[in-house]
C-alpha cells in the first residue's frame, strides 16, 4: 500500500514548501499535531501563552521580516483571541497569516465542540480568507494566503482547516503531485512603479519649494527604502522627520534631521514628499492648523485606494524603494541641493539646536526619586554603547513610550515597533520575541509601562523557555498613567474605598515574575543600580526584566494624549 498521510502533514509540507521558516501560536484541539509536523519539517514553532501574543509577533514578523507572519490556534475561541494580532497587521498594513482549525464539517451547525463561522468572524480584519473544504484543496488554499497577505498593499489573510480536513488522508504521490501544480501557477506580483511622467513632476514641484520637507514611515521601512533615502536626503539637502517607526531608516542625529522641530516642520513647510506614511492621526491628517493651508503633498504609497483617500497634489503609487530610485535618477540628472545657508535649512536647525539643548538640560539631572527623564537617558545611553548590529527597541506604554519617542534614538532601520497605528497596548512582549526570532544577531530592549507590560507579562516564561536575548525595562509608577490621580471630589460613591481603577498594587515586584522561570530579574531605583543591570544584563543577552521604580506622580494623564481621553 502507498504511504499515506493526513491533512496536517500535507498543511506542514505546503508552508515548508512555499517558504515559510516561522510560526507563532497556542497548539489544542485540532491544530497540535499540524505545529509538530510543521517542527519535524524545518518549521521553528514558538508556543506562547496565549493567542493575543502570538498574534501580535506573527503581525511584527511580517513586517521585519517582509514574509508573512504564521500564527496558528485552535478553533472557537482560540480564533476570537487571535483576531487581536490579525487586525494589528491589518491596520499596520503588515502581511500575516492566521490558521485556525474548526469544527468538524458535517456537524457545523448542531452545536459542535468550539463551533464558530471563522470565515464570518475574520472578514472585517482580513483581505483574504479561505476554508479548506477537503485535504486536496490544503496545498492551493496555503499558497493563496500567504501570495495575498504581501501582495499590494500587505496585510492579514486566513486559512480555516476544519477537523475533518486534517483527519483526511492522501498518498504520498497525490500530495506531491498537488503541491507541483500549485508551484507551477504562483503568480508573483511585479514591483510597483508610477510612469516616469509623474516622477518629473514630482521632482518639478521639489526643486521649485522653499520649504520641503520628507516625511517617511514604517510602509518606507517594510520596503526596505532605506538607501534611497539616505540618497535622496544627502542629495538634495531637504530635512526629513520620521514617523515613530520610521525612526532609524535614517539616522536620528543626521543634521537634516528634523524630529526635534516637528511643530515648525509640519507647519511651516510647502511642499511634503510623504514616504510609506499616511496621513492619519498620527500625521493630523494632513490639515491644517498643524499644516500650512497651502502645502502640497507628494504622496508615495503602495495603494492607489489610499491616495484617493488622502486627494495629495500628487500622488505616486508604488513600491517606496522603487519610487525613490526613480526621484534619485531623475535629479541626478539635473541636480539640486538646498545647502546648509538655505534659510529653510537654517531655520530647522536652529530649532532642533534649541529644543535638543532645553531636552538636555533636563536630561542631564539625576532625579530620584525616579522621573521617566533620567531613566530614559541611562537606557539610552546603554542602548548606544552596543553598537552595531544595533538593538531592536521595542515601547509600549502612555508616558513610557511618548517619552522613549523623543529620548531613545534609533541609529538603523527596523529597530523600533511600538503601538503603533491603532496604538495597540499589550504587544510588547510578542513583539520581542518575534524580533528576537527575525533577527537573532540583535539584543532586543523592550522599554515598557507597567500596564502595557501586564498584559503580556506571562510571555516571559517564552522568553527563557526559548532563551531570547531579550531584557524588559518595566517602568513600575504604579499604574495606568501612574496611580491614583483622583481629585478629592471623585472619590465619592459606595466603592470609594476600592482602589482607583488606574491603580496597581504600589510597588510590584514584577522583576521576580522571570525569576520563577529561570530568568534574572533586578529591581532600580537609583542611577548606579540602573546602570549596573543594564550593563549586566545587555553584556549576558539572556532573559530579564528590570523593574525601574518611578515617581508615580512623574507622568501625566493618557501621554500626550490628554485631549481624548
Amino acid at each position: 500500500m502507498a504511504d499515506c498521510f493526513d491533512g496536517n502533514v500535507l498543511a506542514a509540507k505546503s508552508f515548508a514548501r512555499f517558504g515559510v521558516t516561522h510560526m507563532f501560536g497556542v497548539v489544542g484541539i485540532p491544530v497540535t499535531g499540524l505545529a509538530n509536523r510543521a517542527v519535524q519539517l524545518g518549521i521553528r514553532f514558538i508556543a506562547f501563552h496565549n493567542e493575543q501574543s502570538a498574534g501580535y509577533a506573527a503581525s511584527a514578523y511580517g513586517y521585519l521580516t517582509g514574509q508573512p507572519g504564521l500564527l496558528l490556534t485552535v478553533s472557537g475561541p482560540g480564533c476570537v483571541h487571535g483576531l487581536a494580532g490579525l487586525s494589528n497587521a491589518m491596520i499596520n498594513t503588515w502581511p500575516m497569516v492566521m490558521i485556525s482549525g474548526s469544527s468538524d464539517q458535517k456537524d457545523f451547525g448542531r452545536g459542535d465542540f468550539q463551533e464558530l463561522d471563522q470565515i464570518e468572524a475574520v472578514q472585517p480584519f482580513s483581505k483574504f480568507s479561505v476554508k479548506a473544504k477537503d485535504i486536496k484543496e490544503i496545498p492551493d488554499c496555503v499558497a493563496r494566503v500567504l501570495d495575498h497577505a504581501v501582495s499590494g498593499r500587505p496585510g492579514g489573510c486566513y486559512l480555516d482547516l476544519p477537523t475533518d480536513v486534517l483527519h483526511q488522508t492522501i498518498t504520498e504521490s497525490e500530495a506531491e503531485k498537488l503541491l507541483t501544480e500549485v508551484e507551477k501557477v504562483r503568480v508573483f506580483e511585479a514591483t510597483k512603479a508610477p510612469p516616469s511622467s509623474e516622477i518629473e513632476k514630482a521632482v518639478i514641484v521639489l526643486r521649485k519649494a522653499e520649504r520641503p520637507l520628507i516625511v517617511f514611515g514604517k510602509g518606507a521601512a517594510y520596503g526596505r527604502a532605506e538607501g534611497e533615502l539616505k540618497k535622496l536626503v544627502e542629495r538634495t539637502g531637504i530635512p526629513f522627520l520620521p514617523t515613530p517607526m520610521g525612526k532609524g531608516l535614517v539616522n536620528d542625529d543626521h543634521e537634516l534631521a528634523a524630529s526635534a522641530a516637528r511643530s515648525l516642520a509640519i507647519c511651516k513647510c510647502d511642499v511634503a514628499l510623504v514616504v510609506g506614511a499616511r496621513l492619519n492621526w498620527l500625521l493630523h491628517f494632513g490639515e491644517s492648523p498643524k499644516w500650512d493651508k497651502d502645502v502640497k503633498f507628494i504622496l508615495v504609497d503602495v495603494s492607489e485606494e489610499e491616495i484617493k483617500l488622502r486627494k495629495p497634489h500628487l500622488g505616486l503609487a508604488g513600491d517606496a524603494k522603487k519610487v525613490l530610485e526613480m526621484i534619485n535618477k531623475e535629479i541626478k540628472d539635473d541636480p539640486f541641493c538646498l545647502g546648509k545657508s538655505h534659510p529653510w535649512v537654517e531655520a530647522i536647525s536652529k530649532k532642533v539646536k534649541d529644543n535638543v539643548s532645553k531636552m538636555e538640560a533636563q536630561l542631564a539631572k539625576d532625579v530620584v526619586p525616579f522621573n521617566f527623564l533620567t531613566p530614559m537617558r541611562i537606557i539610552r545611553d546603554a542602548i548606544l554603547r552596543v553598537g552595531s548590529p544595533a538593538p531592536v527597541v521595542v515601547s509600549e506604554g502612555a508616558n513610557t513610550m511618548d517619552v522613549g519617542r523623543s529620548v531613545l534614538v534609533q541609529t538603523e532601520p527596523r529597530t523600533r515597533l511600538d503601538a503603533g497605528t491603532w496604538g495597540t497596548m499589550g504587544v510588547g512582549l510578542g513583539y520581542c520575541i518575534a524580533a528576537a526570532v527575525a533577527n537573532p544577531e540583535r539584543l532586543v530592549v523592550a522599554v515598557e509601562g507597567d500596564s502595557g507590560f501586564g498584559f503580556s507579562a506571562m510571555e516571559v516564561e517564552t522568553l527563557v523557555r526559548y532563551k531570547l536575548p531579550v531584557v524588559v525595562i518595566v517602568f513600575n509608577n504604579g499604574g495606568v498613567y501612574g496611580g491614583d490621580r483622583r481629585s478629592p471630589e471623585e472619590v465619592s460613591g459606595p466603592f470609594k474605598d476600592d482602589p482607583a481603577p488606574t491603580s496597581f498594587v504600589p510597588g510590584a515586584a514584577y522583576h521576580t515574575l522571570i525569576e520563577a522561570f529561570g530568568g534574572k530579574g533586578y529591581l532600580v531605583g537609583t542611577p548606579d543600580e540602573l546602570k549596573s543591570a543594564l550593563s549586566e544584563s545587555f553584556s549576558a543577552r539572556k532573559p530579564a526584566v528590570i523593574n525601574v521604580i518611578i515617581d508615580p506622580f512623574a507622568g501625566a494623564e493618557s501621554g500626550r494624549m490628554q485631549h481624548k481621553n
